[in-house]
């Protein structure tokens, strides 16, 4: 699929949704894709990609950002408090916020640095303990002391388990922003995108389709 066709599909689900046109962020998820590849979308015009280890992000993106302009570069993996300031220095947002931890860290590092990407807050939906991310029950009192520390918390991200229905779990996303004033959900990949956009999606995670199968694990 071409990006060209994920950006029409895009549309065509905001049409559907009664959502105003140009709501919905496409994230074009890099990770470990050649340079070649995304060198190729750069070129097509796209300019928000996600990375998930801030090493690799670290590695490329600094260069693509002297050779085209207005490149924004969203963080959607797990983030270890010790890469904490590496990715803030890169990062336009940062999506896994998941811990108190981690929020005490960023918030000390948003005073030296002077900025703070936007964040986005992770739960757990499926509750599942092999993943990352605060459970539901916990998610009001976690947004509530991130927002004490003065983080910019735009919104919630989830990654739905794989073997149940997504859009019960981008609903369930939709209602906790909702009942904390945060309008950002970033929600919805390859195989979803369409179901979390019709749920209020405003940041949708894209790669397989854009980029073909990753290269490497």
């Amino acid at each position: 699929m071409t990006l060209r066709e994920i950006t029409t599909k895009i549309a065509k689900a905001e049409e559907r949704a009664g959502r105003e046109a140009g709501s919905v962020t496409l994230i074009a998820v890099s990770k470990v894709q050649p340079d070649a590849r995304v060198v190729d979308v750069l070129e097509e015009g796209h300019r928000v990609f996600g990375e998930n280890k801030v090493q690799e992000a670290a590695g490329k993106w600094p260069d693509f950002r002297t050779r085209f302009d207005g490149v924004q570069l969203h963080l959607i993996g797990p983030l270890q408090t010790n890469k904490a300031r590496q990715a803030m220095e890169l990062a336009d947002a940062i999506h896994t916020l998941d811990r108190p931890k981690l929020a005490k860290t960023l918030a000390r590092l948003a005073q030296e640095l002077g900025r703070c990407p936007d964040l986005f807050i992770q739960v757990n939906t499926g509750e599942e303990e092999q993943k990352a991310g605060v459970f539901p029950r916990d998610a009001d009192g976690f947004i509530a002391e991130c927002q004490a520390l003065d983080l910019p918390v735009r919104g919630l991200m989830c990654i739905p388990p794989v073997d149940e229905e997504a859009a019960l779990h981008f609903a369930l996303l939709s209602k906790i922003a909702a009942r904390n004033g945060l309008s950002g959900l970033s929600m919805g990949m390859s195989s979803d995108f369409e179901k979390a956009i019709a749920l209020g999606a405003t940041h949708v995670r894209v790669g397989s389709a854009i980029f073909g199968e990753r290269v490497a694990g």
